[in-house]
């Protein structure tokens, strides 16, 4: 038996929970028991098993603790006794120093790459991370920029790796037939304030633009205390507080009239392990503007516009020709709607299903 261990989901899925969630139809296939805090009726269809809901990233950094003293100490038990042979999580997080035969998910080495002391997940990637990873049969990972990773910091085998594209669910994110317009055009941002998110870069490059005043400049994501003041002071700097509007956490059901009803994709990030905002974006007709680093190329190619994330002007420009160029906007437009259907969650399942049934 295969436990997969859903101790990431949420009520307010971000990234981890979102990958978790959609694999499960694939997952149900094998001989598998699924581990979850949050039992309602999207379980009822699978062999499921009650743990803790503190587990639960809705609580918090308290429950991330949680989670991984659970992971260490109540995990292995279950293993025992429901007498399996192989768990599979979701995000890196695994019993170590047991005889548990693990597989693992990696979604990004971000807490490394660009590590910050304020942050738990620089330490754990650190110093845990690598027994997590040494102990693990197989690692699976979302982008070949991840898998580039943990050969680069952690000295792993390419023969160990598994590269398996995230997706988006054309279900929930299309291009509406009825795509419309707010009353002000705004560029879109979706994500946390981190700092590899590059915000205050953007938000720069949105300053520069000439005919600014006909725009605004939304960014969707959850405050962080560490990060979202000196990017309000930023605005205020700038003399944008009304042009750049910080919003919270936008629902799965309402984020795609966000996307259709957005005049552009702003996700130029330092770093990502792979940017599901992008692919949910170029699905709803949406144009982007990204980076040309790390696996937003892969994700991206030639249907969007890529530029430094470092470098404010490059960014300005691009901002500047998506708002001139109808001919480029209509072609980003095609092009994002092209490549995205390329990607699928039941592609996803099906890749990792059979690595895991290899292994079990």
């Amino acid at each position: 038996m295969i436990l997969v261990n859903l101790s990431i989901l949420s009520k307010k899925p971000t990234g981890i929970s979102i990958y978790a969630r959609n694999i499960l139809p694939s997952l149900s296939q094998l001989n598998s028991k699924f581990l979850v805090c949050n039992f309602d009726n999207r379980f009822t269809t699978f062999n499921s098993y009650l743990i803790p809901k503190e587990l639960s990233p809705d609580f918090g950094l308290k429950g991330h603790f949680k989670r991984l003293y659970w992971t260490q100490f109540a995990l292995p038990k279950i293993y025992q006794k429901l007498e399996s042979n192989l768990i599979f999580s979701p995000l890196p997080e695994s019993p170590i120093y047991t005889t548990a035969k693990t597989v693992v998910m990696v979604h990004d080495l971000i807490p490394l790459r660009y590590p910050d002391k304020r942050s738990p997940l620089h330490y754990y990637q650190k110093f845990v991370l690598p027994i997590v990873l040494d102990q693990s049969k197989h690692i699976i990972c979302n982008s070949q920029a991840t898998a580039d990773d943990l050969m680069i910091f952690f000295n792993i085998s390419a023969t160990k790796i598994t590269p398996i594209y995230l997706a988006y669910n054309p279900k929930n994110f299309y291009m509406q037939s009825n795509k419309s317009k707010s009353k002000k055009p705004y560029f879109l941002y979706l994500g946390r304030h981190n700092p590899h998110k590059n915000l205050p870069r953007m938000i720069k490059a949105f300053s520069l633009l000439k005919d600014k005043e006909d725009y605004e400049f939304w960014l969707i994501g959850p405050k962080d205390k560490r990060y979202t003041p000196q990017l309000i002071d930023l605005v205020k700097n700038l003399e944008l507080e009304n042009q750049v509007l910080f919003k919270d956490y936008v629902s799965f059901q309402d984020l795609p009239m966000i996307l259709n009803q957005a005049f552009c994709l702003m996700f130029v990030s330092l770093w990502e392990g792979f940017g599901l905002p992008l692919l949910e974006a170029m699905a709803c007709g949406l144009p982007v503007i990204t980076s040309n680093q790390s696996s937003l190329v892969e994700v991206a190619k030639d249907s969007a516009i890529l530029v430094d994330p470092k470098n404010v002007q490059e960014i300005r420009s691009a901002m500047e020709r998506i708002t001139k160029d109808d001919n480029l906007y209509a072609d980003l437009m095609q092009k994002g709607l092209q490549r995205a259907s390329m990607f699928s969650w039941e592609k996803t399942g099906q890749e990792t299903r059979q690595i895991l049934r290899n292994l079990s």
